[in-house]
């Protein structure tokens, strides 16, 4: 009996320290990573850098297009999706009806969230820049990417609204209120602080996405600032994939400047995210 104790604590302790390596693991490649572009990047960093426009001189060159154009990438892409997504999680949750069709449209909404970010850019070349004749422009991007994120938002959406208690929904019913108006005053009160965490984290993978943007048509090159939704535009990942690819050590270094940049606001929306959270829920709860 004390032998297989023994042996049973062991294999305990060793499936303890495996799962301590696998996540100790991710966190220390993840650590020298950000470590090595900081390194790399941070000679150029400076408010000379943000607010610059590209250059064939490294020296010169500044990242301001590239973050104006990712900032109403993302503001147009927001406008979009979340308000579909969250319009059709609503109705998939509260109104649809089970059945075939039900089923078949959550099973593609769960299959396209798989689905590669460069076949959604595929789509957008064909249905938004030549099919809808929006050229290579920021509504065509942020329709692209609109239709990356949908999946994401519909799913998160859905889960937020599917922990709201069914007694709420009883309780609102019994006062008198219409399903509409439950749902307005009771269960997206209750669902917001999840499915807006869910949202933003999100639109933070999205500000990283280069593939969709590359595919519709991009600038990699882009010496103005974006003055309307049909004008041509740059973003932080296709600026840094430009320099990368240039075999000069400086750019290298701009590259590594813009990545710290771009890693700086995704850590910053996933802040905003919990931060959001914590609040909604202490004003829902309170």
């Amino acid at each position: 009996m004390r032998h297989r104790f023994l042996k049973e604590n062991t294999i305990e302790n060793a499936f303890k320290a495996i799962c301590f390596l696998s996540i100790l693991l991710p966190l220390v490649l993840i650590v020298v990573l950000i470590g090595d572009a900081v390194i790399d990047g941070w000679s150029r960093l400076s408010l000379d850098f943000l607010t610059g426009f590209p250059s064939r001189k490294p020296e010169l060159a500044g990242f301001l297009p590239a973050l104006v154009g990712s900032f109403y990438l993302m503001l147009l892409t927001s406008a979009i999706a979340i308000p579909l997504g969250l319009g059709a999680a609503i109705y998939l949750e509260e109104y649809a009806k089970p059945g075939f069709l039900t089923s078949l449209i959550e099973i593609n909404i769960s299959n396209l969230a798989g689905v590669p970010s460069i076949i959604y850019g595929l789509l957008g070349l064909e249905l938004f820049v030549r099919m809808s004749h929006m050229g290579r422009s920021l509504l065509a991007g942020a329709c692209t990417l609109a239709l990356l994120l949908l999946p994401m938002v519909i799913m998160v959406s859905r889960e937020s609204l599917r922990v709201v208690p069914n007694s709420l929904r009883e309780a609102g019913f019994a006062l008198g209120a219409d399903q509409w108006q439950t749902i307005w005053k009771i269960i997206l009160p209750m669902s917001i602080p999840g499915a807006l965490t869910g949202i933003i984290l999100s639109v933070a993978r999205a500000i990283g996405e280069t593939a969709p943007l590359i595919t519709i048509g991009a600038l990699t090159y882009v010496a103005f600032l974006p003055d309307s939704i049909h004008s041509a535009f740059t973003a932080m990942p296709i600026q840094i994939f430009n320099w990368i690819s240039r075999p000069q050590t400086a750019f290298q270094t701009n590259a590594a400047a813009g990545i710290v940049v771009l890693l700086f606001l995704m850590l910053f929306f996933n802040a905003l995210a919990i931060w959001l959270r914590a609040r909604l829920q202490r004003k829902v709860y309170w």
